[in-house]
């Protein structure tokens, strides 16, 4: 069984050099990094990452702006029998091939995800990661944060992610669980707190369920995005 890893970016120079890190600890065999027009350092980061690496089957691709499409991308020129889409300020724990090789093997599953932590893993942090973890294991929809992977099969009889500027994630794992079971791992992988520091975690929750139960109600993404903008 092989493992690719999809990681999308857009100016993440801060984040995906640590992230990087984490995808070589945990020992995977392809490395997919689909730039969406960054003007830092992004690509030079992702650069020096394939050379020293040196691996055919690592990459750097370039595509249009947004998390659809540049996974996409990438899911398409993925070789692996498995692959992950991972957001570049998210890291891997050192056991994450372990456990996808240990629930994909048997072929009962089309996909799953990780639970997630944030790096600053106490108060609002501690308690917003696991109501997300609790809803996503009660609902089977799971978000980008906590490292969709898939079968490359799968993948593409789904035809990828919808192009879509929001909620892409959550569509994608509502018809991936139509397609088979999924599952919802234990093991975490630790992403940042960035977003809700920045906007302040009431108002971000407040935001995000805003977006999800008018998408819910049947509010076309690209209508959200006018006036809610992207939630990155």
């Amino acid at each position: 069984m092989t493992i690719g890893v999809i990681i999308p970016t857009l100016n993440e120079e801060a984040t995906l050099s640590s992230t990087l890190d984490s995808v070589s600890q945990a020992r995977m065999d392809e490395v997919i990094i689909v730039d969406g027009g960054s003007q830092d350092r992004t690509c030079d980061i992702a650069e020096a990452y394939i050379k020293a690496h040196s691996s055919p089957r690592s990459q750097l691709l370039t595509a249009s702006t947004g998390r659809a499409c540049q996974m996409n991308a990438g899911g398409i020129s993925a070789q692996s029998d498995i692959i992950m889409f991972l957001h570049a300020d998210t890291h891997l724990p050192q056991e994450a091939r372990q456990r996808i090789e240990d629930a994909m093997r048997s072929g009962k599953y089309v996909g799953g995800r990780f639970d997630v932590q944030f790096g600053t893993d106490r108060g609002y942090a501690w308690l917003i990661s696991r109501m997300m973890n609790w809803r996503s294991r009660w609902s089977g929809i799971f978000t980008g944060d906590q490292a969709i992977f898939v079968r490359q099969t799968a993948f593409r009889q789904l035809n990828g992610f919808s192009d879509m500027p929001l909620m892409e994630d959550i569509e994608f794992s509502s018809r991936l669980k139509q397609l088979g079971p999924v599952i919802s791992l234990r093991a975490k992988v630790t992403t940042s707190f960035r977003r809700w520091e920045h906007h302040g975690p009431l108002r971000t929750i407040l935001h995000m369920w805003t977006l999800r139960l008018l998408y819910w109600l049947g509010i076309s993404p690209h209508t959200l995005q006018q006036f809610y903008g992207t939630v990155r």
